[in-house]
């Protein structure tokens, strides 16, 4: 029996040109790593940082990965995830058509991460006025 995961979850930012900007992102794919014994976690680039999608996509394919989800980690549904997105998806999907690749939604969508976000924000507020 295979110990190879047959699915993957692919973080998906958009990149900058500071290296230690990609930290908090590389951060969310150890904890997602830790939760699950085995599960596959990498992240992706839009642009200027390394794996590009195509890449990423391509080496989980060329290990066996049959269903990867990719997981926006942007906070709003601008260009990028309307037209660059989907276009990067169908030329993948082009060259891989037996690869399932599934997208959610951009994290900022979540209520649950915008309540998080405010919560946040206000204990910040709440620690420095008194």
């Amino acid at each position: 029996m295979s110990t190879n995961p047959v699915s993957a979850i692919l973080l998906f930012a958009h990149g900058a040109r500071d290296p230690s900007w990609a930290e908090p992102f590389r951060r969310i794919a150890a904890r997602l790593g830790h939760r699950q014994s085995g599960l596959r976690v990498e992240l992706a680039f839009l642009e200027i940082m390394q794996p590009d999608l195509a890449s990423a996509v391509a080496g989980l394919a060329g290990e066996g990965i049959g269903y990867i989800t990719v997981i926006p980690l942007f906070l709003a549904q601008g260009g990028h995830l309307k037209q660059d997105l989907p276009r990067l998806l169908a030329d993948i999907r082009s060259r891989h058509p037996a690869l399932r690749i599934d997208v959610t939604s951009a994290i900022g969508d979540s209520e649950d991460l915008t309540d998080a976000i405010a919560d946040w924000a206000f204990a910040q507020h709440l620690s420095r006025s008194g």
